[in-house]
């Protein structure tokens, strides 16, 4: 979030409205955002054109591995026989084990993949490769084997891997509030009956590049962050990452949604989603500079490129009665994708009006939903 007062929380650097775990986990368990930024993201595989010797996607934050799973079901529809080289980003161990819980199931349905994990800044984690020197003597690089022939296999030697994460996968609030790695960290995947094939996919510490065919940006920044800070910390050095031909699909939050009104219930002049698609473009135009002549940078229409995800609600929990847990399920829904931070939310949990707002809001649209909006950004 911007510093745009020091004495207003909403905005304070030390303020981190995703602190909370609970929080978080009730968001991705009763909405299906992930499933259908999935499905959203999967529309591009028919626009790239892999070469040899492997299709090569970055994901700039997996998250708890929804998405990029379901990505990869998509990319084995799309491209049964083809090598995958992929790379996700992520500094929370959390979200790292719960990833780690998808993938023997991945593994198994597509043999030729190569899945690295890193903790690394968006400036580093394409390339695999810590900017400082004292870093890159630091970095962790872990290679790890995979033998057997089944899932369950893959499971059992995956779930060995927790203490080396819990060493070694750790955090620390930065200057600006977001997390820092302690130590750089690499961990490269691979099946044993896989190795001579995918010879020329493993990642070589000695020859690293990036030059992905796909970069998924899902909600990588905060919404408050200013369009220049999105652009030059996050989305410049991704779209730097792509190969020719690539492409980077940006996603965030666009709000006009039942969720604002919730919010716009308790805060009439909250406005999280300043920056729209079109902002963050121009951003990043004016970053490259002159090297925005290699790129094309598609907004699209708002009715290509908006779209809804929903929370999970049972049409008779909006006949009847809406009870307490409903009620409380959408409002964390609708504070979480606006961002707010906790000392917003304590002062507005004083009394209960906030619940009032949330049932009347589910009652006049007969659920809840949110809208996202993306973009692309294709190197030539």
């Amino acid at each position: 979030m911007d510093q745009k007062t020091e004495n207003d929380p909403a905005h304070r650097p030390d303020v981190r409205f995703y602190d909370n775990r609970q929080k978080y986990l009730m968001f991705v368990n009763t909405c299906n955002e992930k499933r259908v930024i999935a499905e959203r993201v999967s529309r591009e595989l028919s626009e790239i054109q892999p070469h040899p010797p492997a299709a090569r996607i970055f994901d700039a934050g997996i998250g708890d591995g929804t998405v990029l799973s379901g990505l990869l079901r998509a990319m084995h529809c799309h491209f049964p026989t083809m090598p995958f080289y992929v790379v996700g980003k992520e500094i929370s161990l959390e979200d790292v084990r719960l990833t780690l819980d998808k993938v023997p199931d991945r593994m198994m349905e597509h043999p030729a993949t190569v899945l690295v994990l890193t903790n690394m800044t968006y400036s580093e984690a394409p390339w695999l490769t810590p900017q400082s020197p004292d870093n890159q003597e630091r970095l962790v690089w872990h290679d790890v084997t995979l033998s057997g022939s089944c899932a369950y296999d893959f499971e059992q030697q995956i779930t060995h891997l927790q203490p080396f994460l819990a060493e070694n996968w750790q955090s620390r609030p930065g200057k600006s509030g977001n997390p820092v790695y302690e130590r750089p960290v690499v961990l490269v995947l691979v099946r044993e009956d896989q190795k001579f094939l995918l010879d020329s996919v493993i990642p070589d510490r000695d020859a690293l590049h990036a030059d992905y065919d796909l970069v998924i940006a899902s909600q990588p920044y905060r919404a408050r962050t200013s369009a220049d800070s999105k652009a030059r910390k996050v989305i410049v050095p991704l779209s730097r990452a792509l190969r020719s031909g690539g492409r980077l699909i940006g996603i965030h939050s666009y709000g006009k949604d039942p969720g604002m009104e919730i919010v716009h219930a308790v805060w009439p002049d909250d406005d999280p989603f300043e920056t729209d698609r079109l902002a963050v473009l121009d951003a990043v135009m004016r970053e490259m500079g002159s090297e925005a002549a290699n790129f094309d940078f598609v907004a699209g229409s708002d009715a290509r490129s908006v779209f809804r995800y929903d929370m999970h609600i049972l049409p008779d929990e909006i006949s009847r009665t809406i009870g307490t847990s409903t009620a409380f399920a959408a409002w964390n829904a609708a504070v979480y994708v606006a961002q707010i931070d906790d000392d917003r939310l304590e002062k507005a949990t004083l009394d209960g009006s906030y619940i009032d707002a949330t049932q009347s809001t589910l009652r006049r649209h007969g659920g809840l939903w949110f809208n996202n909006e993306s973009y692309v950004i294709a190197r030539r």
